[in-house]
């Protein structure tokens, strides 16, 4: 019997359901459990303003600290897993900063440094931990200032982080509302990287473009384009929107045939995928084609994709089908 092009996307939306790199993303609110869904600022600084006092939110990947003339510190952290500085010691350490840059441009920032904590069996054991590192750091022209080296240890070890600068125009993923358009943006100029799932716009570019398309949403913020900003990672688009929908309290719908993916790759893989660059935004409809514009100037594709709604739900349409994630 001869499978239709729905059966194929109800199949393949089923196999998402319960793919673990989603799974994690559903249940992301659990990592800060303990600490709570905020935290106030530090006390050394709190009679610097009333701003200053004001709570710190958990649940975005970088943490935005008010500072009394209005604008924010950006903070984050990266850790790299074993098997993948084993298998890719080079490019484990260029994910490594370039993931944590991405957490930055999400809040609608420009990093400002880095640093980094390695551990490994020697020196020569992490000498293209460092190559990797040093390559991401001059293409994107952020420095690493600095961080902590064990040469003395039997495993090995990565952590990178970051601090960036936003204004008071903020992009986060606590303020999306229904009604609002989910825009879509990722840069398609690229492949996959060996036999990860990781779709690579940034080894292969060069260091002009990539300072260029930083900057982009700290632009779409600072236009008061948009408040709202997550980086598609790890779980791809399916489940980054997860993630938008546990800290913005919202539901999202999304209209399949509206993602623009490349046409030999299939949607089980695409909608998975992490991008080198690749990010949700939300933002009022009369502020959809302006968003489009300032990325499809770089080069970059942004595509609708559907609407944030009030029912705490993923919907995925396709043709005239309701999919219910």
């Amino acid at each position: 019997m001869m499978i239709t092009e729905l059966e194929n996307i109800q199949d393949c939306i089923s196999k998402l359901r319960n793919h673990q790199s989603i799974l994690d993303k559903k249940n992301i609110s659990e990592t800060h459990k303990s600490i709570g869904n905020s935290v106030a600022s530090s006390v050394y600084f709190s009679n610097e303003s009333k701003q200053q006092q004001t709570a710190i939110k958990i649940g975005d990947d970088t943490a935005a600290i008010p500072q009394a003339d209005g604008s924010h510190l950006l903070f984050a952290a990266e850790g790299i897993i074993e098997n993948f500085l084993n298998a890719d010691p080079w490019f484990a350490g260029y994910s490594a900063v370039m993931v944590n840059i991405s957490d930055i441009c999400a809040m609608g920032g420009l990093p400002i440094a880095v640093t980094d904590t390695i551990y490994s069996k020697n020196a020569e054991d992490s000498v293209q931990i460092w190559e990797g590192m040093l390559a991401a750091s001059e293409k994107y022209g952020v420095p690493i200032v600095g961080g902590h080296t064990c040469y003395h240890s039997q495993n090995k070890a990565l952590s990178v982080s970051v601090m960036g600068k936003a204004t008071q125009n903020l992009l986060t993923s606590f303020d999306a509302k229904p009604n609002e358009k989910l825009l879509l943006a990722i840069d398609q100029n690229g492949a996959y990287y060996k036999e990860y799932p990781f779709w690579n716009a940034s080894t292969t570019s060069n260091a002009k473009k990539l300072q260029e398309i930083v900057r982009l949403p700290h632009q779409i913020a600072n236009k008061n384009l948009s408040n709202v900003c997550k980086d598609v990672s790890m779980g791809g688009v399916i489940g980054t929107i997860y993630m938008l929908m546990n800290t913005s309290n919202i539901g999202v719908e999304i209209n399949l045939e509206s993602i623009t993916k490349p046409d030999s790759v299939l949607w089980e893989k695409w909608l998975v995928s992490f991008p080198s660059y690749g990010y949700l935004f939300s933002c009022s409809e009369e502020n959809v084609a302006e968003i489009q514009s300032i990325f499809s100037k770089k080069g970059i594709n942004c595509d609708a994709i559907g609407t944030i709604t009030s029912q705490k739900e993923l919907i995925i349409n396709y043709k005239e089908q309701k999919i219910k994630f």
